[in-house]
This record gives structure tokens, C-alpha cells and sequence, in this order.
């Protein structure tokens, strides 16, 4: 679906209205134990979040990290279109990549986003799954830029379920909004595919340690 001319960015400002619109009805909980919040004032992290999870992010991001840029890996697909410009018009950059399209690259350009001082949100098991699959792209990214892994989870009183891959959640309005913050982790370097693997199921089971309802 290509956003283009006067009718794509009138749709563009009247999807976002409503997203804006719909996410004030909700009612937002930090759920942050390892104080997350200020770790991200001294140094720039990678999130990690479940591709079913990630609609919410910026009514989340906004009041958290007022100070430090934010950018997204998103799909270079037709799917990822839509994502991306929503979070290109709620105030965050976008690399676009995924393991099937571009992936080298934007890894790449997620390290380089680091060392500028910004934070980087990946959803490792976007952008087709399998559901809460933890892919290698996060484990590299870590590896090459030093940035510690914050993995995050959203939990909602009452949503619905779209017949997604990943049974994509969405919120009803008014539903009460659980943001998660896990504890950091210092991904290891590491020097055999076996090693590489261990942080990686590392890693989905932090993530996976955050779900409540899958």
C-alpha cells in the first residue's frame, strides 16, 4: 500500500489522529524494577520487544525517554510501510531491513545508531516469526556495539487479536496498559556457533520470562 500525494497524507494525519486519540483512552503502568528509566540517561540500550506487542510504544517512549533519540527496525516490506510511518510521524527515526530484505545493512546502520547516543528498538521475531523466536539480529547488534539488551513486554486488560502470524495484540480502548522493563543483559562475545546460540535462547528466555498471556 503505497502513502503517496494529498490522499495519502490525509490518510496519514487522520490515522495518526486516531491512534493519538485511541492511546489517551488507555491507561499507561511503568512497571520498571531495575530502573531502566535512568540507566537510558547515562548510555543508549537495545530494546527488545515481540512483534505482537509493539503498538503501543510511543504513548510508552514518549513520557520515558524524553532526551534520547529512538529508532526502529522495521520491515523493508509492504507491511512494514504502515508501521513505519507511524513511528516516523510519533517522533522516532525508522532503519528499514529484516533477515529476507536488506538485514546486513541495517544491522549495520543499528550499531552505527548506538554510537551516535540513540536507542535502538528491534522486534526479533519480526517481521514473520516464528511468534516469540528470538532471531540473531539483536545478539549482533549487541556484540558489535558493546549496548546492553532491555528486554520489554506490554500486557493489556483487555485487547484484541488479529488472525495474525503472531495473533497481533491490540488494546480496546480504555483496557489498562502494562509496560514492562526486564532487566538489562551484557550480551557475551563469543567465538563458536555454539556460544552464539546460548546467548541467543538467552536472550528469548529473558523476553519470553516477561509474557503472561501468550
Amino acid at each position: 500500500m503505497k502513502l503517496e500525494g494529498w490522499r495519502g497524507r490525509a490518510l496519514i494525519e487522520f490515522g495518526f489522529g486516531l491512534f493519538r486519540l485511541w492511546a489517551r483512552t488507555l491507561r499507561f503502568q511503568i512497571e520498571d524494577p531495575t530502573n531502566v528509566v535512568a540507566l537510558v540517561r547515562d548510555q543508549p540500550v537495545i530494546f527488545t520487544i515481540w512483534h505482537n506487542r509493539l503498538l503501543m510504544l510511543p504513548p510508552v517512549f514518549d513520557p520515558c525517554f524524553p532526551s534520547r533519540q529512538s529508532v526502529g527496525l522495521i520491515s523493508a516490506s509492504r507491511d512494514g510501510d504502515l508501521v513505519s510511518v507511524l513511528i516516523e510521524r510519533s517522533g522516532y527515526g525508522t532503519i528499514r531491513g529484516s533477515s529476507s530484505r536488506k538485514g546486513v545493512t541495517a544491522l549495520r546502520q543499528l550499531v552505527e545508531a548506538l554510537a551516535a547516543g540513540m536507542n535502538v528498538l528491534i522486534t526479533p521475531d519480526g517481521p514473520r516469526g516464528p511468534i516469540y523466536e528470538a532471531s540473531q539480529g539483536a545478539v549482533f547488534v549487541a556484540q558489535k556495539s558493546g549496548a546492553r539488551v532491555v528486554p520489554m513486554h506490554m500486557e493489556y486488560s483487555s485487547s484484541w487479536r488479529l488472525k495474525s502470524w503472531d495473533r497481533f495484540f491490540i488494546p480496546r480502548p480504555f483496557a489498562k496498559v502494562r509496560a514492562i522493563f526486564g532487566a538489562p543483559l551484557q550480551v557475551k562475545r563469543t567465538t563458536t556457533a555454539e556460544e552464539f546460540e546460548r546467548e541467543r535462547l538467552r536472550l528469548q528466555e529473558a523476553m519470553m520470562g516477561l509474557v503472561e498471556q501468550k
